[in-house]
């Protein structure tokens, strides 16, 4: 009879687990899908969250393109603009002047006319008045000047470890002096080399030059000038070479040589000092360009800006008609350009450099305008000798020399 009844026994107990089983299933299948879709829709509820943000930076994102069309119109011009942020990062041979309170000049003693010793020991001249003015238009005082003496072989390394501020001390400006050497600023002579003889020696033209001895200074591009004349010429000379200046002169007059050579106003300058000037003649050659300018270190911008803005004033103050004795009186010009070079009305870029509003008037004060310097020492009447200006008179005279506005 058990046996008889197994089967359907075990039967009922598959068919009771199966029914658990579909039970369990349909109680549990709505449980999870009830406890799952919350969970389904709340991350699509998150992600919303987390696009609109998106969306909100995307909005954000738009002022803050806008901001940087803002910036320059309201702040960085006004920050580029203060002194004091231009002068800490660019003024540091400025900046050391001011702190010294003396300009540290290269310049000469030996050169009349240029740079040379009065009778009270007192060291003037074209190149000097420079310094000078430099020093009164930046320090406020004409006198706050310390000369060093350079040779012709000293000016390039002075100028290059900064041991001078400024160099001033007829120097033909050279392209690669100007990459080698400094930062040259604005032509304030213009020359060229000339050759002095004897008014004995029967020479009269260059073509009677071959095989003559030449008294030159080395380190010069007068000696490189000289080298190039004689090549290009096809002719043989002997240079007889000397590092002083006054030395070359010196062993020319005593006849060691036939020949000297330099720059024209040079040997006008030296011609004037000769125990017989009358017995030398300088030739009416030219055969180089010697742009003679003042330089002043690599590296500061401002100091560059500063040393070239006095060179301005100074030529600017002549055309304009403005002078040591009326620099005052001119001061209520009615010339709207002069009272701008003089500090009274707008400002020709004293802010950014760092330096005063009357720095211009003050350098015009202590030693003139362009012409009057010229004609201090080399004019009709000058101290040293009388040298026509030709090249060196003001553009509107006919001449070379001109400048920049102040403004």
């Amino acid at each position: 009879m058990f046996r008889k009844l197994f089967p359907v026994f075990i039967m009922l107990v598959v068919l009771s687990m199966l029914l658990v089983a579909c039970g369990g299933g349909a109680e549990t299948a709505p449980a999870e899908p009830a406890a799952e879709e919350p969970t389904a829709e709340e991350p699509v509820a998150e992600e919303p969250a987390v696009e609109e943000p998106t969306a909100e930076e995307a909005v954000a994102a738009e002022p803050t393109a806008e901001e940087p069309t803002e910036e320059p119109v309201a702040e960085e011009p006004g920050e580029t603009e203060g002194p004091a942020p231009a002068q800490g990062e660019r003024g540091e041979i400025l900046n050391r002047v001011l702190e010294r309170g003396t300009l540290i000049c290269g310049a000469r003693t030996d050169l009349a006319g240029f740079g040379y010793l009065d009778a009270d020991g007192r060291n003037i001249g074209f190149d000097i008045d420079l310094c000078r003015a430099v020093a009164a238009a930046v320090l406020g005082d004409p006198e706050a000047v310390e000369i060093v003496p350079l040779t012709a072989a000293d000016r390039g390394p002075a100028l290059q470890t900064a041991e001078v501020d400024l160099l001033s001390r007829n120097v033909t400006w050279t392209s690669s002096r100007d990459a080698q050497w400094g930062n040259f600023t604005i032509v304030m002579f213009y020359d060229g080399q000339g050759f002095m003889i004897r008014k004995d020696s029967g020479i009269t033209s260059t073509d009677q030059f071959d095989g003559a001895t030449v008294c030159v200074t080395s380190g010069t591009t007068t000696e490189q000038n000289l080298a190039d004349f004689f090549r290009q010429n096809g002719m043989e000379y002997e240079a007889v070479i000397f590092e002083e200046t006054a030395a070359v002169y010196s062993a020319y007059e005593d006849g060691r040589c036939d020949i000297t050579t330099s720059d024209k106003s040079q040997l006008a300058a030296v011609r004037s000092g000769f125990a017989e000037p009358d017995a030398h003649t300088i030739l009416d050659i030219t055969i180089s360009k010697e742009p003679l300018t003042p330089a002043v270190p690599h590296g500061d911008d401002a100091w560059f800006d500063a040393v070239k803005l006095v060179l301005f004033g100074l030529i600017n103050a002549e055309e304009l008609g403005v002078t040591q004795a009326n620099v005052e009186e001119m001061k209520s010009s009615d010339n709207i350009n002069v009272l701008r070079l003089l500090g009274q009305e707008g400002d020709w870029g004293y802010t950014d450099i760092g330096i005063d509003a009357d720095a211009l008037a003050n350098a015009i004060s202590a030693v003139g305008n362009y012409g009057e310097i010229y004609n201090r020492y080399m004019g009709p009447e000058g101290d040293a000798f009388t040298l026509t200006r030709g090249p060196n008179e003001l553009w509107t005279n006919g001449g070379l020399v001109y400048a920049p506005p102040v403004k």
